[in-house]
């Protein structure tokens, strides 16, 4: 059987028009209830990337035929040349639009018209149309935060929260609804002074913890300078993904989200002897 294949790849959701012989256009997404028929196949897989989570998806479905003369294997039969076996023209290719859904990659695989057939009773064969579908999911980035916030010490701890949870980003492949489920493994703080602390936590606050202020925690870092720094979180994540309301699958690898830059003031702390409190007495010798 001979097929035309049309493949579409899409930044905004764009309407394309391929020249093509007139058929009967299946409709992308394949319900639920004709999955189970067995009237269509669907067979999924994903990939962890750099950046986040791809789901692909081959969909083929039986669709009914129109009349023909047939091939050996039951299923109809066309000629790519010019003109047919009967030396009659070949009728002059339509306009076929495909409408996609922005994002996606969709390939489809339309079967070609039959050769008339001269006996009208013969039943139609079959056909099968194969789509296939690619859906991107992509976590957020995750929040750095900090105790005190956006400043520090020299020689007093800076403590470090990771601001990360388990995610379920959704979408649609082949028409039906897809999920990728992001859950954080590993957790790591880039600081610009070359140093860098590793956990297998998000860290707490020193409340949480029932710790007192500036003292060390997993995830907290001492300055030795003062000046101007940044910090940059990276949060190590596996993922799942389900589909069409299946169970969840484990996705091999694991990918890395990564916070923006978070700028810290780090100045000195000098004690001094006062006879009183500054704050109520801020113009008093030594404040």
């Amino acid at each position: 059987m001979a097929r035309r294949r049309l493949l579409l790849r899409l930044g905004i959701a764009t309407t394309f028009v391929a020249l093509l012989v007139a058929a009967p256009s299946p409709a992308f997404a394949c319900p639920i209830s004709k999955i189970v028929a067995g009237v269509c196949t669907t067979d999924t897989g994903a990939k962890s990337g750099k950046d986040g989570v791809d789901i692909w998806g081959t969909e083929n479905r039986t669709v009914p035929g129109t009349h023909g003369k047939g091939s050996e294997d039951g299923r109809s039969s066309v000629s790519d040349g010019e003109q047919d076996d009967s030396g009659a023209p070949k009728p002059e290719p339509i306009a076929w639009p495909v409408v996609c859904q922005d994002g996606h990659i969709e390939c489809v695989d339309i079967p070609g018209p039959t050769t008339p057939s001269s006996d009208p009773a013969q039943p139609a064969a079959p056909v099968v149309v194969t789509l296939r579908d690619i859906a991107s999911f992509t976590p957020a980035e995750p929040g750095n935060g900090m105790q005190p916030g956006g400043w520090a010490i020299t020689g007093l701890p800076v403590n470090f929260v990771a601001e990360a949870s388990v995610q379920i980003v959704s979408g649609t492949l082949l028409g039906q609804p897809a999920d990728v489920r992001f859950t954080p493994a590993g957790y790591r703080w880039q600081h610009s002074d070359g140093a860098t602390v590793q956990t297998g936590h998000p860290g707490a606050t020193w409340a949480a913890l029932d710790q007192k202020e500036f003292t060390p925690t997993d995830t907290s870092h001492t300055y030795t300078e003062p000046g101007d720094y940044t910090v940059t979180l990276e949060v190590a994540l596996t993922a799942a993904y389900r589909f069409a309301g299946s169970d969840w699958q484990h996705i091999d690898g694991t990918l890395t989200t990564t916070s923006e830059p978070r700028n810290i003031r780090v100045g000195q702390m000098d004690t001094v002897l006062t006879r009183t409190d500054c704050n109520t007495a801020p113009d008093d010798p030594g404040c």
